[in-house]
Formats: C-alpha cells, sequence, structure tokens
C-alpha cells in the first residue's frame, strides 16, 4: 500500500466531505455481536456531544470527489479546477477499521461525488459497508449518503448493512434547483427518500412477526438544505422541511449556510456568507415543529416569511399573540405550557410533577430551571404577576431585549473581576 498516496487522498476527500453537515447517529442501536468491533449506541458522531459531555466522532469522507454534474454551489462540481481524487473500496473499508482500532473515530460517514452514474456510485458505497459489515465485522455506525437517481434495489440494500441513510434536497425549493443544478431534477432525490421510508415501515412490520427480520436503517434518514444560494425566504425553508417530516419520516433536517466558493452569476456575489444567526433560527423552529407542537403555519406566515433575528421563534410567536398570555402555571396543560418563552419540555415536566404537591411560585420556578427573563412576562403563580397588559408586542421585546442584555454585561463582568482577583504565580 503507497500510504505517501492514501494521506493525499485523505486530505483532499475529508476536506471535500466537510460542507455535509446531515452527520448525526441518533437513533441507532446496534449492538455488538460474534465478538466483532465497535457498537453504534444511539449517540452523536462526527464530533458531537452526549448528555454527559463525551465528545464522539466518526471517519467523515469522500468516496470521490470526481463528479459528472455541474451544481453551482457544489466545491466538487465537474467545472470546478480542483485536485480530484479516489479511494478503493478497499482503502475505505482499510482506513475504517485502523482508525477504530486506534481509538480515533467510532464509525464512518461516506458521502461521494457521482461518477458514471448514480447506480455505479451507489453500488461502491454498499461494497464498502458490506465489507465492513460482513468481512469485518464491524459493529460501529456507518452512515451512506443516498445518491440521487439511485435504484430501489440499491436503496433497499444500503439500508441493510447502514444505521443511516440521506439524501440532501440541497436547494429547498424546485425552481432554486432548475437555476443552480439544471442536470439534476427533485423527482431523482425524492425516490430514494420514498423508498428508504417504505422499507423502513415494511420492515418493522415484519419484525414484529418474524423476530429474526433484520433491522433496516435503525436509524433513519435525514436530509441538508442549502441555505441563501437562492432566495427562498425561511417560511418556503421551514414549509419544506415540514412536508420530509411529515411525508418522509425524517429523523433530522439539517440546514447549511451557503459558503461562496466561486463566482458564478447565479450565486450571491464572493463574501456574501449566510449569517450563523440565520441558521441557529431555523434550527430552533426547526425544535418547535418536532418536539413542542407547533405548526409551520403558526411560526411562519406571508405577513412574517421570515424569522425574527433578534428573537428565538417561540418569543416571536407569544408576542405576535400576546392575547393567550399570561398562563397561569398551576392549571395549564402540558401543549400551554410547551408554548410559555424560557420554558423548555424539561422545565414542562418538572413544573407537571410539583404542582401535584402545592401552587408553585417564582421562586419554585428559578429552582426549576426555567428562563424567568423571558417566561415571567407571560405566567401567572402563586406570586405577584409582571404584567403585560397595556403593552405592544414592540415594548415587550424591547424590555426582554434590554433585561437579556444587561444580564449578559453582568456576567461577563463577573468573570472579568474573578480572573482580576486571580494573582499569578512568581517564576
Amino acid at each position: 500500500m503507497n500510504f505517501d498516496r492514501i494521506k493525499e487522498k485523505l486530505n483532499i476527500l475529508a476536506d471535500a466531505a466537510k460542507y455535509d453537515v446531515s452527520c448525526s447517529s441518533s437513533g441507532s442501536k446496534r449492538a455488538n455481536k460474534n465478538k466483532g468491533l465497535g457498537d453504534s449506541s444511539g449517540m452523536g458522531i462526527c464530533h458531537s456531544y452526549t448528555e454527559d459531555g463525551r465528545c464522539v466522532s466518526l471517519l467523515k469522507i469522500l468516496l470521490t470527489n470526481h463528479c459528472i454534474f455541474d451544481c453551482a454551489y457544489c466545491v466538487t462540481r465537474k467545472s470546478n479546477d480542483i485536485k480530484r481524487a479516489a479511494f478503493k473500496v478497499q482503502e475505505v473499508v482499510d482506513l475504517t477499521i485502523n482508525f477504530y482500532r486506534r481509538n480515533y473515530i467510532e464509525g464512518l460517514f461516506l458521502s461521494s461525488g457521482i461518477f458514471k452514474s448514480a447506480d455505479y456510485t451507489m453500488e461502491r458505497l454498499i461494497a464498502v459497508a458490506k465489507k465492513l459489515r460482513e468481512e469485518e465485522n464491524f459493529n460501529g455506525y456507518i452512515h451512506l449518503k443516498s445518491i440521487p437517481g439511485a435504484s430501489d434495489e440499491l436503496m433497499r440494500e444500503a439500508g441493510l448493512y447502514a444505521d443511516r441513510l440521506s439524501v440532501n434536497i440541497e436547494i429547498p425549493s424546485a425552481s432554486g434547483l432548475k437555476l443552480l443544478a439544471p442536470d439534476k431534477k427533485r423527482e431523482d432525490f425524492l425516490q430514494p427518500m420514498r423508498k428508504v421510508k417504505n422499507e423502513i415501515i415494511q420492515y418493522k412490520s415484519e419484525k414484529k412477526m418474524i423476530k429474526s427480520t433484520p433491522v433496516y436503517a435503525p436509524a433513519g434518514q435525514s436530509t441538508q438544505m442549502i441555505i441563501g444560494a437562492t432566495g427562498e425566504t425561511d417560511a418556503q425553508i421551514m414549509y419544506t422541511s415540514a412536508h420530509f417530516y411529515k411525508e418522509y419520516q425524517m429523523k433530522r433536517v439539517y440546514y447549511s449556510g451557503y459558503i461562496p466558493i466561486s463566482y458564478d452569476e447565479r450565486l450571491p456575489s464572493i463574501g456574501t456568507e449566510v449569517p450563523m444567526l440565520r441558521e441557529n433560527r431555523l434550527y430552533q423552529a426547526d425544535w418547535l415543529l418536532r418536539f413542542y407542537g407547533f405548526d409551520v403555519r403558526e411560526l411562519l406566515t406571508k405577513e412574517h416569511p421570515n424569522l425574527d433575528a433578534d428573537v428565538d421563534p417561540k418569543l416571536g410567536w407569544a408576542l405576535r399573540n400576546l392575547d393567550k398570555f399570561p398562563v397561569n402555571i398551576n392549571t395549564a396543560d402540558r401543549r400551554t405550557l410547551a408554548r410559555i418563552p424560557g420554558v423548555g419540555m424539561r422545565s414542562v415536566h418538572k413544573i407537571i410533577q410539583a404542582r401535584q404537591y402545592r401552587k408553585l411560585n417564582w421562586e419554585h420556578l428559578k429552582n426549576i430551571g426555567i428562563a424567568m427573563n423571558r417566561a415571567k412576562y407571560f405566567i401567572t403563580c402563586d406570586s405577584k404577576d409582571f404584567e403585560i397588559k397595556d403593552r405592544t408586542p414592540g415594548q415587550l421585546k424591547s424590555v426582554i431585549l434590554q433585561e437579556s442584555t444587561s444580564k449578559f454585561r453582568k456576567a461577563y463582568s463577573s468573570q472579568l473581576n474573578l480572573f482580576d482577583s486571580q494573582s499569578l504565580p512568581t517564576l
């Protein structure tokens, strides 16, 4: 084996893979069997963090950065003047096993440019996963990128070896895709998603009757959208996400801010990067859809097509619906509690448990851990209330932002004072 050449390939193809953010392993519980290597215990991978603070990682690479398509937003497009490389199937297998044995990784995230055809590329991705499972007895996490346009037969096989499958929808709207990737068809992205969804349902149904039925893609499927390459509003983006969650049972939709990589008159100008804050607001809205019972039509409308950059989406919704507040913390149901700004789902559970024994006041709520700087204006409890009557949404927003800024400054100042008070040792 030419180790220098392998190292060069790794540098090229690991760097090319950094633009794909949809690499969480959440949901997979593949157990170690037959004294094999590793296990996948449902925790995040690729420098994600578990609840106890442990960092876990994976080998994240492309099989090749050669591509037959010329998508304007993609660094690996065929017209881009970059250094090209391609791994052999066995090279990826050997890298994964060697890195795992050295405790560098706990799994593999494998994507690829499309060379020759979608099916040819997908066959090679599957070959890597199959070799790892059957020849190396590897039980760690494997995430394979589904190639747009790959056949149903290949997608079925892929799910038998991978923990998670994903195909990136790339651009939120069909018109945006047609503009920036005219060689691709939206149906080519939807077909693999549809197949994976149907196979997951079928295998789960069969497993209820036949215990020996293998698990198909236990961590489900995910997708990713590039934000800001075309002119979609936040409403268009989140309505697309809601559609994928409902129709394709997605585990996650990821939002990746457009990074200018070259000049193209169809794209935003060089230096016009999507603010990180926009990504953050989209993820917060996504969280509200998945875990807080919100409907996308509540968060984004024709009148409000974009999320407020100044406040989180839940607070933005509350400010537009002041007629629904204040909420009595001691009597409100779970769904209503979850809509109070500053109250997370864990706090909702604690509130419901605690109020079985006594009426809750401000001190109790502080101890539970709710964000009082936001929540206090939207609730009543067994204490004096913070009145929101006669305050416009703009006035209340200003008060909350001022208080949050003041709180941040005090915390920052106390940290500086603590640092200044530490005497440096004499050398």
